[in-house]
């Protein structure tokens, strides 16, 4: 079902020359993670984020919003489709709470900067791989210490 997901949401923005980066959980499997997809996470630049939500309202499961929860403070919406969650966030200021020091912190997403890997028969660009274990490390939740530990093991 992952796969049906990726492909909807990956035509959806193709179709209309959005450019994104996946990241969490499948981006760590595109470094050698092996974690249990939960979602699809991605980032849109902040012009376009308006044009995804309305290409996708239909499967929309919550309304595109602001949201601080779970060590995340940014502007999402949240699909689902075929069951599988997917999350899109605005690339326009995210910031994560860095665990270590207790404070928000900017996330900053360069859509420059990517790994293009074959996942889920796709072709996705991925977030680079010291940007996602940055970005895991500062969250520092369970399941990002674990995705980063098995993305050294690989290297």
């Amino acid at each position: 079902m992952h796969q049906l997901a990726a492909q909807w949401i990956v035509g959806l923005l193709k179709d209309r020359n959005i450019p994104f980066r996946i990241c969490g959980g499948l981006a760590a499997n595109g470094y050698g993670a092996q974690p249990v997809l939960n979602d699809i996470d991605l980032f849109v630049p902040g012009e376009h984020f308006s044009a995804v939500v309305q290409a996708g309202e239909q499967f929309a499961s919550k309304a595109a919003a602001h949201r601080q929860e779970e060590g995340w403070d940014l502007t999402y919406v949240h699909f689902k489709y075929e069951g599988i969650k997917v999350e899109v966030g605005n690339a326009d200021d995210p910031q994560i709470f860095d665990a270590g020091n207790q404070s928000w912190v900017s996330l900053s997403i360069d859509f420059s900067r990517c790994r293009t890997v074959h996942l889920l028969g796709l072709e996705l660009p991925l977030m680079l791989k010291e940007d996602l274990v940055r970005y895991k490390s500062v969250l520092s939740r369970p399941v990002d210490i674990e995705d980063i530990r098995a993305i050294r093991e690989r290297a």
